[in-house]
């Protein structure tokens, strides 16, 4: 099951379908991702029909609840790094939950990075 966090009402109701719609697209791709292994952005956009909708995929993943079972924390930006937006969760709870799955999460220059062989291919 999926949970949300509430959508936003600015949008029309067609649109909000759309969008859900093409979230739920970007949720199947992030759940193929292997545990130990994270994917980019871009990637999951790509797998979801839409590879430059990139920025998408972030909010997407910003509107999953504390109680999903999707694996948001195995998506990194694109040269490896956690460049998590959401202020509820930090930096600190995606490297965490990535070390738990075996991945080594470097800090340097106070950003969390990922090393290149782990990605998904």
């Amino acid at each position: 099951m999926i949970f949300l966090k509430q959508p936003n009402l600015a949008f029309s109701k067609a649109k909000q379908r759309a969008q859900m719609n093409f979230f739920e697209k970007i949720y199947s791709a992030v759940i193929k991702i292997p545990r130990g292994r994270v994917a980019s952005y871009s990637q999951i956009a790509a797998l979801a029909g839409s590879p430059r909708a990139a920025r998408l995929v972030g909010i997407a993943l910003s509107r999953l609840g504390d109680k999903t079972k999707i694996p948001w924390h195995r998506v990194v930006n694109a040269a490896g790094m956690i460049s998590i937006e959401n202020l509820s969760v930090p930096k600190q709870e995606q490297a965490r939950r990535l070390q738990a799955e075996g991945i080594k999460v470097k800090l340097k220059n106070g950003n969390y990075w990922v090393p290149k062989e782990r990605f998904w291919r």
